[in-house]
């Protein structure tokens, strides 16, 4: 390893891994680079638990004791290159030359780069599950193969079978997330890590949500990490992976391919098509219904509209403006849920009061057809993308009770802006308490006998004439009040910041609008 990528100490695993790689990064792109990384730690991985099912068919065939015998010590050499005896497992076929310690044995050579292209196809052609998903393009002249085969050392320093200090999938869960997250805050521009919603988000919409069994569903899915969360919480509950069933599309390639890596690194089975599409004009799940639908979609997409969609069906409470694909998302979710299913979806603020364009009418026939469940507003700055506040909304098509109480006729509002914990001058991050206390705040109001109140600043149940009386709007703020007409406790330099975002924010918007229409104008002469 280069001295000056040597990892700190005191630091966790995953940092001291994430400072020494990106010490190795030279004047790679961000979003270039992690393809790089994370194709790397997905080989390691594959490669040790190939080596530790290896390590077992060895020792059983050298066991007196078992049943797999083999006396012959010169037998035994053909059932420890039998590809059955892996994927019977559910571990990956490696070949050879694909192998971390071939790999790691090249990584002083001017072509490591072409090696570790070869080893990729390799796998691929040897497991169709992720044929066309992994990286190859190491061999590329931009990539500097003295630091590429420094990284490759430093990757091969983490230890991925359980028989390691942290056990396999604790370390594979924990860097793969940390280089994630991490990758998203270094890119720039307008879409800069919109390939990943922040773990503390992803958790929040879970854990409210529960979908123990049954169809998961995100159709602007990204890196996956939705369903990562998912899998975790029925873990967690007693459940198997078994339990839910992954349905997913995601429209860039290189995110789509980053999804299926992230899944099958974790042994979760999804079908997120057969290849990247855009949602909208080419669904690639038409027929799906889903109990659970989570996502984090794009905000305020203005250059989404394809002039087919003009009488498309899912537009069943009003047709979204060209300019705004937000009532779009929303429409599609519900368009998509079983008779008894639920969503919970993240959308800019804008969609809880907008009233252009139709939005507005469109939002009175959602709060009206009764299946708005529950809306919470989120703090600012929890996106790496964007520093504006969201909110998280939750439909229900069935409020009669669906194993809870009858909700008929009223919404859940919950103002969560005031919590979160500033992990940098830039970014907020909710804590476990925090996600506790939202989520636990809507289940006692929607279970039987939860024991809900509202409480004043926080959280209120407003009945549908209650919202008729604010002219349909959704704002949380509106509704939950005070507590006890306190000061604004949020400091008035981070007020301003947040304000100023929310101009830039809307001015940007602005700005792609005017261009829209510019596009469209030049068209008509």
């Amino acid at each position: 390893m280069a001295r000056n990528a040597r990892p700190k100490p005191g630091k966790k695993l995953e940092q001291r891994l994430w400072d020494a790689a990106d010490a190795l990064r030279g004047n790679q792109e961000p979003s270039e680079y992690k393809h790089v990384v994370l194709g790397l730690v997905f080989l390691k991985y594959i490669s040790d638990r190939f080596e530790e099912r290896r390590y077992i068919i060895e020792s059983s065939l050298e066991d007196p004791q078992s049943e797999e015998f083999i006396p012959n010590p010169e037998r035994r050499p053909k059932y420890l290159e039998d590809r059955g005896e892996y994927t019977r497992a559910n571990v990956f076929w490696v070949p050879a030359e694909a192998r971390w310690g071939a790999i790691q044995a090249k990584a002083k050579l001017p072509s490591i780069g072409q090696d570790i292209d070869t080893a990729m196809d390799l796998i691929e052609k040897e497991n169709p599950v992720i044929r066309g998903v992994l990286p190859r393009n190491y061999g590329r002249d931009g990539l500097d193969k003295g630091r590429l085969g420094q990284l490759v050392d430093l990757i091969g320093s983490i230890g991925f079978t359980k028989s390691d200090d942290h056990g396999s999938d604790d370390v594979l869960g924990r860097v793969y997330e940390y280089f994630l997250g991490q990758f998203a805050g270094k890119e720039t521009g307008k879409d800069a890590g919109a390939f990943y919603t922040p773990r503390s988000v992803v958790k929040t919409l879970v854990e409210m949500l529960e979908p123990y069994k049954g169809r998961v569903y995100d159709p602007a899915c990204g890196s996956g990490g939705m369903f990562v969360q998912s899998a975790e919480f029925v873990k967690a509950h007693g459940g198997t992976r078994n339990d839910i069933s992954v349905f997913g599309q995601e429209f860039t390639d290189t995110t789509w391919k980053l999804a299926r890596m992230n899944l099958a690194l974790r042994g979760i089975e999804a079908d997120l098509g057969d290849r990247s599409a855009d949602t909208f004009t080419q669904d690639l799940h038409p027929d799906l219904r889903a109990d659970f639908i989570i996502a984090n979609p794009p905000f305020n997409v203005s250059n989404w509209w394809d002039a087919k969609l003009l009488d498309d069906p899912r537009w069943k409470y009003g047709t979204p403006p060209e300019s705004n694909a937000n009532f779009a998302w929303v429409q599609h979710f519900i368009n998509h849920l079983s008779p008894k299913g639920t969503a919970g979806f993240v959308l800019a603020n804008g969609s809880l009061s907008s009233k252009k364009n139709g939005e507005g009418d469109i939002r009175r026939k959602l709060i009206e057809s009764d299946i708005v469940d529950c809306i919470v507003a989120m703090p600012s700055k929890l996106f790496f993308n964007t520093g504006i506040p969201v909110s998280l909304w939750f439909i229900s098509k069935d409020r009669k009770g669906n194993g809870h109480r009858e909700r008929r006729g009223e919404v859940l509002f919950i103002d969560a802006s005031k919590l979160g914990t500033m992990e940098s001058r830039k970014l907020r991050v909710l804590t476990d308490e925090d996600v506790a206390k939202i989520a636990g705040t809507y289940h006692a109001w929607r279970n039987e006998n939860g024991g809900y109140e509202d409480v004043a600043g926080f959280a209120k149940v407003a009945t549908l004439n209650d919202i008729e009386e604010h002219d349909m709007v959704l704002s949380p703020a509106r509704y939950v009040g005070t507590e006890a007409l306190e000061e604004c406790e949020e400091p008035l330099d981070e007020r301003i910041e947040r304000l100023t975002l929310e101009v830039l924010e809307e001015l940007e918007r602005s700005r792609e609008l005017d261009l829209v229409i510019a596009a469209r104008l030049r068209g008509l002469q």
